[in-house]
């Protein structure tokens, strides 16, 4: 069973859950989820990752069990979340941690690795956002105005929660975490959570300051990219592998979930990456 505490933090005046794993003498590592998601998409890996490292996987605000503001008083964006995340780091009074962030996480991992390097000692980014992405007319459809917000916020159910992670989310080889994605839905499925969603859905939309920031990180950088994505092609992987100076890149067997698809394969990488053993 899995050796962990969880815990209420104030970050940006926002109340975020954070459930912490590991001695708090080894090195500080933040996970930070994707859209949807909340720290269960990392439930595989914390516990071996926390043999090694002081692991921290808070909840983003508006996501899983953290407080969900509404957007009249919370500026839900990727800048807002990597100061979340700040704020985070510093009430655990870890100094310097390890970052790795998924898609979204991805995002804001490079928005804080960039805005604030003295706190971040590696970052890892898993299939992020940053580049523009194919989009049909699922993801379309809520962004629609007016009519998307109703969609998003009353009509988008749990057998179309449950496609978008089976068909986008998971390789076509995957097994399909059914349990897991259900937990993720009940989560999602309040008034509060699902505006919370949709203002961050919004938000997202323009990466373009996550790209003009690529060049200004200054911490060592590995890019993780599972081979099948469907939701940002792996091409993406390569472009910014390049325009982060000196980054290494690493494409898996995987679609856009590698850390759920690959869980072993995945630490062993992050594990090496972050003691510097490649």
């Amino acid at each position: 069973m899995l050796d962990h505490v969880v815990r209420d933090v104030t970050a940006s005046g926002v109340r975020m859950r954070v459930l912490e794993a590991g001695a708090d003498t080894s090195p500080a590592l933040v996970l930070i989820h994707d859209f949807l998601t909340s720290r269960l998409a990392f439930e595989d890996i914390i516990g071996p990752l926390s043999t090694r490292f002081h692991v921290l996987a808070p909840d983003l605000p508006g996501f899983g069990e953290s407080e969900k503001p509404s957007a009249a008083r919370y500026a839900y964006g990727i800048e807002a979340f990597a100061e979340a995340i700040a704020d985070l780091i510093a009430a655990f009074g870890v100094g310097r941690a390890h970052l790795c962030g998924h898609s979204l996480g991805g995002a804001v991992a490079i928005t804080l690795a960039a805005e604030h390097p003295e706190l971040v000692q590696r970052l890892v980014v898993e299939d992020s956002l940053c580049y523009p992405f194919p989009m049909g007319m699922r993801r379309k459809l809520p962004l629609v105005p007016v009519i998307g917000g109703i969609f998003f916020k009353q009509l988008w159910g749990r057998a179309l929660f449950r496609s978008f992670f089976r068909d986008e989310i998971y390789g076509r080889h995957a097994t399909f975490p059914a349990a897991r994605v259900e937990r993720h839905y009940e989560l999602f499925n309040g008034p509060s959570a699902r505006e919370s969603a949709h203002a961050v859905l919004r938000a997202g939309l323009d990466a373009r300051p996550v790209v003009a920031r690529l060049t200004r990180i200054a911490t060592p950088t590995l890019v993780v990219w599972g081979r099948d994505d469907r939701l940002f092609p792996a091409v993406s992987a390569q472009r910014l592998a390049r325009e982060i100076p000196g980054a290494r890149l690493e494409i898996m067997d995987a679609g856009h979930s590698p850390h759920e698809e690959r869980p072993r394969e995945f630490v062993a990488l992050l594990t090496q990456f972050l003691e510097g053993r490649r």
